[in-house]
């Protein structure tokens, strides 16, 4: 078998939802995108630095130099009986110092852009093998209502209250972010900010084909 054979063969598809006219059809998707390769690697190294960055780590422990107290020495060092102790913000009492605790620090670091960009290609592409990928040609709500956003999907029966949806869109549209912002299990991000993170977190993918255009675009430089 050719290498033109294999790889029309292996192409990957992706149902086509037509909201105005209630129809659907399946397609072929972009090749130079979608080639069926899923580095589970890239994956993880994107959704752990997207996490990690995340992070605000401002947690702060005085030590024995920060908690107040005196200097002066509680007793004398012998004859006493006790325990000899240097100072009352010794670390072992009550209200003393810590030791080795959590100070401030940037937890953030980068990336090389084709590790990112491989990640969400991945990412993208276990959808799609797995059928978890949905395509729409537009969507247009008349007006910022919820019960209008769902209408317009309930004859395809995709909401699932068991799964999580992300819709990716190309631009801020209002009526679109107000319909969606009260549905729990129904994420709304746009093309030029979706990452790894968000298309992993969620069990199902919807992107319209104006929002594809702009991942593919991404994808591809």
């Amino acid at each position: 078998m050719s290498k033109v054979e294999t790889s029309e063969k292996e192409r990957l598809k992706a149902p086509l939802l037509n909201l105005l006219h209630k129809g659907s059809e399946e397609i072929e998707l972009d090749a130079k995108v979608f080639n069926g390769r899923v580095s589970k690697g890239s994956i993880y190294r994107a959704i752990h630095q997207h996490l990690a960055n995340r992070r605000q780590g401002d947690v702060c422990t005085k030590t024995r130099a920060e908690v107040s107290g005196s200097g002066r020495k509680p007793w004398r060092q012998k004859g006493t009986g006790r325990a000899r102790v240097g100072s009352i913000r010794t670390p072992l009492w009550y209200h003393g110092g810590i030791v080795f605790g959590p100070k401030p620090r940037e937890f953030n670091y980068s990336l090389p852009k084709k590790i990112k960009r491989l990640a969400l290609q991945s990412a993208l592409n276990d959808k799609a093998i797995n059928k978890n990928l949905i395509l729409i040609d537009n969507l247009v709500l008349p007006e910022a209502k919820t019960s209008a956003f769902i209408k317009l999907f309930q004859v395809h029966n995709i909401f699932d209250k068991k799964e999580k949806i992300l819709l990716i869109i190309d631009a801020p549209n209002e009526n679109v972010i107000r319909a969606t912002r009260n549905i729990p299990y129904i994420g709304l991000t746009f093309a030029n900010q979706v990452n790894t993170y968000d298309v992993m977190s969620f069990d199902k993918v919807i992107i319209t084909l104006d929002a594809l255009k702009i991942i593919s675009k991404r994808l591809s430089l």
